[in-house]
C-alpha cells in the first residue's frame, strides 16, 4: 500500500514548479494522498495569474481544493479551513511553506531593518505556522503532522540572510512550543531545513550563487542538495514512518551544518 494512501492534507506556499512544497507535493501525490492547496492573492481578479500559475500545477494531480489565501488576514485563514472541512471532513497533514520579507528590508542590513518590515517578515514568515496550527488541530481529531521549512540561517550567521534569519530561528523556536502543545493530540510539527534550492523566494538573497559554490565545496557529500530529496524528506516527516518524530529540524542539506570550517580538498570556484 501506498504510504498515503488514505490521507488528506493541505499545502500553502507553492508558488512554481520550483518550489520545495512542490517538491513535497509530487511526493505526496506519487503516495497516494489526497490534496488542497491555497494560492496567494490576485490583485486583479480580472487577471488572476497566481490562481492559473497554481493551477496549472495542480489540477493535473487531481486537487481536490484551490483557494487564495492571505496568511496575513484572519478571514481567509478561516475561510481555507471551513473549506477544508466541507472537502475532506478531517485532515492527516499540513505542509507550511511561507516566508517573506520587504526586499528593501531583506537586501539591507539587520540593522536597518524598518520597524514595519520587521514586522511583516514575523507576522508572514512565522505568526503563520502559529494560526494555521491553531485552525488545523481543530480538522486533526485523530492526529496529524505539519512541518514548515526552514534554513541555517535560523541557526548561524549566514552573510545575505539576513532580517529572514531572524524570521527562521523565531520559527524553529515556535516548533519546538507547538510540537509540546499538540503532541498530547497526537499532531507532530517539525521543521525541514534544506540546503539552498533555486526557488523564486532564494531569488532575493544576495549572494546566493555563492552559497551554492560554498554548499559544494564544504558539505560532506561535496554537493548540495537536490529538491528531490527534499520532497521525499517531506514525504517521510508527514507519513507514518515517521511517528516519533516531532519538535525536530531535520537538515537535508548534505550534511554542510555539521561543519565548522572547510575540508582539505575543498575547491571554491
Amino acid at each position: 500500500m501506498s504510504l498515503m494512501a488514505g490521507k488528506r492534507g493541505l499545502v500553502f506556499g507553492i508558488a512554481n514548479d520550483y518550489s520545495i512544497a512542490w517538491a513535497i507535493t509530487e511526493q505526496l501525490h506519487k503516495e497516494g494522498a489526497e490534496l488542497g492547496f491555497t494560492h496567494l492573492p490576485d490583485r486583479d481578479p480580472a487577471n488572476p495569474k497566481m490562481e492559473r500559475r497554481v493551477r496549472k500545477l495542480v489540477d493535473p494531480i487531481g486537487a481536490k481544493m484551490l483557494v487564495s489565501c492571505d496568511v496575513q488576514q484572519d478571514a481567509d485563514l478561516d475561510k481555507t479551513f471551513a473549506l477544508a472541512k466541507e472537502t475532506f471532513g478531517e485532515i492527516d497533514f499540513v505542509v507550511h511553506s511561507i516566508a517573506y520579507a520587504p526586499i528593501d528590508d531583506l537586501k539591507g542590513p539587520v540593522y536597518g531593518c524598518s520597524r514595519d518590515g520587521f514586522k511583516t517578515a514575523m507576522d508572514i514568515s512565522v505568526f503563520s505556522l502559529m494560526a494555521i496550527c491553531k485552525r488545523a488541530q481543530a480538522l486533526m481529531p485523530n492526529g496529524g503532522s505539519i512541518i514548515t521549512l526552514s534554513y541555517l540561517g535560523g541557526e548561524r550567521v549566514i552573510p545575505g540572510y539576513n532580517v529572514m534569519g531572524l524570521c527562521k530561528a523565531a520559527l524553529e523556536s515556535s516548533v519546538g512550543y507547538l510540537a509540546h502543545e499538540l503532541g498530547q493530540k497526537k499532531i507532530r510539527v517539525n521543521a525541514l531545513s534544506a540546503g539552498p534550492i533555486k526557488t523564486l523566494s532564494s531569488s532575493a538573497v544576495k549572494d546566493f550563487d555563492s552559497m551554492l559554490n560554498m554548499y559544494g565545496a564544504m558539505a560532506p557529500l561535496r554537493r548540495n542538495v537536490e529538491v528531490e530529496e527534499v520532497g521525499k524528506t517531506g514525504l517521510y516527516l508527514l507519513s507514518d514512518m515517521s511517528t516519533g518524530v516531532t519538535g525536530e529540524t531535520l537538515h537535508v542539506d548534505s550534511g554542510y551544518h555539521v561543519m565548522g570550517a572547510p575540508p582539505a580538498d575543498a575547491k571554491f570556484s
